[in-house]
């Protein structure tokens, strides 16, 4: 199935406009020759009315198809500023995607989780972007959606440079059984990118597609659950 994106077709507007005016001009000089044609048959042998008159048909069929176009065109620019408008909108909210990558920026890198039916006893590590844990720290964990949030302090008490970092969990329940582990991403979305074929939202220096989002609400100004202080 072959996509279409309106947004990505802006490029090509304006195209109709180049080929109407080409097909002005070879009608004018199609008309030209016609004409001359006309003044300079032999009355003995008289210039085929069908042929011309099927030419005529052609050209005007070719100009329908090019204000067809036109028509289109503008369709895609309506279509286009709309997709536009939409991602806009997104500007300062707090979009949730799946993944367990999430950027620590001013001091705070945040993450969703869920484990299945909880437990007591849930280890959470972050791990810098070579995969070496730079923070560790472990304990109960309610079954249902919480929030990890990981001041940047590192377990030997420095402070992480902001970037890029993974949260890994790991949770077993009193069998010792290993639990099944979701992990969702939130963040603010201070920024669009449209440079490429579709719009992408940013937050921070992460690039994340609309397709990619689960949910999008304005900023929580509550208290959150602080496990990694």
């Amino acid at each position: 199935m072959v996509e279409i994106s309106p947004y990505s077709a802006l490029s090509n507007l304006g195209r109709s406009s180049t080929d109407r005016a080409s097909i002005a001009e070879n009608f004018d000089t199609f008309l030209t020759l016609l004409t001359t044609q006309l003044k300079n048959q032999s009355p003995l042998d008289p210039l085929d009315t069908n042929q011309f008159t099927q030419q005529l048909v052609q050209f005007t069929e070719v100009e329908q198809t090019v204000k067809q176009n036109e028509n289109l065109e503008k369709l895609v620019q309506l279509s286009a500023a709309n997709t536009i408008t939409n991602v806009v909108g997104f500007l300062g909210g707090e979009v949730t995607l799946s993944g367990t990558e999430s950027e620590l920026s001013n001091g705070s890198a945040n993450w969703n989780y869920d484990i299945e039916g909880g437990t007591d006893n849930a280890t959470f590590s972050v791990l810098d972007s070579n995969g070496v844990p730079v923070f560790t720290t472990s304990g109960p964990a309610p079954e249902g959606q919480n929030a990890f949030v990981w001041d940047g302090r590192t377990s030997n008490g420095t402070i992480a440079p902001d970037g890029n970092y993974t949260l890994s969990i790991s949770a077993v329940d009193s069998n010792g059984t290993a639990l099944k582990v979701t992990t969702e991403i939130v963040g603010l979305v201070d920024g669009v990118n449209f440079n490429g074929d579709e719009p992408v939202l940013l937050i921070g220096t992460r690039e994340v597609k609309l397709g990619d989002i689960i949910s999008v609400r304005l900023p929580n100004t509550g208290g959150s659950q602080q496990l990694g202080t």
